[in-house]
């Protein structure tokens, strides 16, 4: 008011009186905190996550743990392994022999005997045809009677099906001798043996039982994890992912990636198109090869190891992502999947 510096002059205490510069600074700092906050809240970009936990796993079956089981029944005559123990493929593992240890003989003198039957039969066979053939002859001259040619082929087809029979248990034979001569049981693959079941040379197995557990090396990983039901519908096969393994040292900053340490870019192979029996659904991840970050060596995450992943998803501001998660609402669609649902309703 123009009055007012007129009227102050007759208080000179009330116009000695000043805020401090303290107040000052301090609603200085109010103010511009307030400024600076709103504007961040508006301005700064903030990367929506899909989080799950899971565990790292492989996409190959042929790479995960598996069961050696005996391929025949017998008792076990030598281990040639040990819990832990480093073998390569083609290594024995286990030998198992039969009770009976004159079975191998046995079967093959037999396999002998029926090797002469089938000559035998063959040559009986031969001499048969012969007959029949000189037979025919003479009955087309009408030098032998119908019913002679008759049973000259009645005795072809009798000993071609004698034949048959003789080869036929000739086949079983082999099948039972290659049976009982793959005692030992070998390594599929170059691996580690993480279990022996079986017992000593007194324990007997019969066959396709598990003996041991073997894990194989030089897998191909990858990462399962499970996220909620809200937020599967909008991952992408081919969507980024930050990974965490358990006890690797990391720092994660969900809504900035680039911020993080300590964390391994990673890519979605597949979503599971049903829920597990958590409820939640399965995202099998793969890994990143354009990251410039690879996975840490298998020695220090191995097949089983727990991991968390944040699938990266739309980019919006800070503010507008704490209104979300106050009111719990799903994050932002892709403009790609927005079309893509107005697609599928028409």
């Amino acid at each position: 008011m123009p009055f007012r510096k007129r009227y102050i002059q007759h208080f000179r205490t009330l116009a000695s009186i000043h805020p401090p510069r303290i107040m000052r600074a301090v609603a200085a700092i109010l103010i511009g905190g307030l400024v600076s906050a709103a504007l961040f809240l508006v301005f700064a970009p903030w990367v929506q996550t899909a989080a799950g936990s899971g565990m790292v796993t492989t996409l190959n079956p042929n790479d995960r743990l598996q069961d050696l089981n005996a391929l025949v029944a017998g008792r076990i005559e030598e281990w040639y392994v040990r819990d832990g123990a480093r073998v390569k493929a083609g290594d024995p593992i286990v030998k198992i022999v039969d009770n009976d240890p004159l079975l191998i003989e046995r079967l093959n003198a037999e396999r002998a005997q029926l090797i002469a039957k089938v000559d035998a039969a063959e040559a009986a066979l031969r001499t048969a045809s012969v007959d029949r053939d000189r037979m025919k002859s003479l009955f087309d001259d009408g030098l032998a009677a119908r019913r002679d040619f008759e049973q000259a082929q009645i005795r072809v087809e009798d000993l071609r099906a004698r034949v048959a029979e003789a080869a036929a248990e000739l086949s079983r034979l082999q099948v039972s001798i290659s049976r009982q001569s793959a005692q030992a049981v070998r390594a599929p693959r170059e691996g580690v043996i993480l279990r022996v079941n079986a017992g000593d040379q007194a324990t007997f197995v019969s066959a396709g039982q598990t003996i041991a557990t073997f894990a194989p090396t030089e897998v191909e990983r990858a990462v399962e994890i499970f996220v909620d039901g809200r937020d599967v519908s909008l991952i992408r096969t081919g969507a980024r992912v930050r990974l965490q393994f358990e006890g690797w040292p990391a720092l994660q900053f969900s809504g900035w990636p680039r911020a993080a340490i300590g964390t391994f870019g990673g890519v979605v192979s597949t979503v599971d198109p049903s829920a597990a029996a958590n409820g939640r659904f399965r995202v099998l991840v793969i890994e990143d090869l354009t990251d410039p970050h690879p996975w840490p060596d298998a020695n220090f995450v191995r097949l089983g190891s727990a991991a968390r992943g944040w699938v990266l998803l739309e980019t919006v501001p800070v503010g507008y992502e704490l209104w979300r998660q106050l009111n719990n609402f799903p994050p932002e669609f892709s403009a790609s999947q927005i079309s893509s649902t107005q697609g599928n309703a028409k």
